[in-house]
């Protein structure tokens, strides 16, 4: 998302294009429902940490490693093959994500470097660090045209300064443009998925939208297919308006399917309970 020559609030733009506001009542709407469901008031903490656990499961299906949700749970060695890696680094950012809240509207750009140094420990000197000229970006199932270094730094610049800047933007759009912006530009050797998914969730948490982030919207990306995210992200790249109303309409039916998830979570303890 270029914002050179924008106005002084383009995300706030952004909430004006056709159909992002119904998407961003409706968003609301299936948040409020789960978080006025009764299991919440007793038992919020353990639907935390089962979306936490569910929506990491969601991000390393997009990333290619689509493991049942029980192999997810029993597994504690995530060192061994590619996917396990993979998993592995998908659990460890939903775990560090609620950690820097705090430090993503002053320094969003330390908070992305350390989600990388999260994801990917064991890589060496290109660890939490932007890519450098001539660097390659290995991000699976990804096949967009890969913007050079340059523009990489510019671009996230230019979103840090949104970010700091704060501004009236619904939660749903500036969570949806940093996951865009981020998949877009891949500005990290490796992982750049699950780090633009990590930072989709600490937007909807930090904003209010999600405090105790218990509508995993990772979660709701893997259940739509990996066809239709990568088709709306067509459109964020676009950068024309329907392609980007698509983009964020996408990623708010996400968090509606990834509410729903939670929800039946709490249905499912509910029932136990009786």
């Amino acid at each position: 998302m270029s914002t050179t020559g924008a106005a002084a609030d383009p995300l706030a733009a952004l909430g004006s294009l056709p159909g992002v506001a119904d998407s961003v009542e409706s968003v609301r709407k299936a948040v409020d429902r789960v978080y006025g469901h009764r299991i919440m008031r007793r038992r919020g903490n353990e639907i935390t940490s089962e979306a936490a656990l569910r929506g990491a499961r969601g991000s390393a299906a997009l990333s290619g490693a689509d493991w049942a949700l029980e192999e997810v749970r029993r597994r504690t060695d995530f060192s061994v093959g590619e996917e396990d890696r993979t998993v592995g680094a998908a659990l460890r950012l939903t775990a560090e994500a609620g950690q820097l809240l705090s430090i993503w509207r002053q320094s969003p750009l330390r908070v992305l470097a350390r989600l990388h140094l999260v994801a990917a420990a064991d890589r060496g000197d290109a660890v939490g660090r932007p890519r450098r000229s001539g660097e390659k970006a290995d991000e699976p199932l990804v096949e967009l045209s890969l913007p050079d270094a340059d523009e990489v730094a510019g671009r996230l610049e230019g979103l840090s300064q949104l970010i700091i800047a704060g501004g009236s933007a619904p939660a749903l759009v500036t969570a949806a443009v940093v996951h865009g912006e981020l998949i877009a530009l891949r500005p990290f050797g490796s992982h750049n998925g699950l780090v633009a998914r990590a930072a989709e969730r600490i937007v909807l948490i930090g904003s209010g939208l999600d405090p105790k982030s218990i509508c995993p919207a990772e979660v709701g990306h893997a259940e739509l297919g990996r066809a239709a995210y990568l088709a709306a992200l067509d459109g964020y790249v676009s950068g024309t308006p329907d392609g980007m109303a698509a983009w964020i309409a996408h990623c708010g039916r996400a968090v509606e399917l990834g509410a729903r998830e939670s929800a039946a979570v709490c249905e499912a303890l509910q029932r136990g309970a009786a």
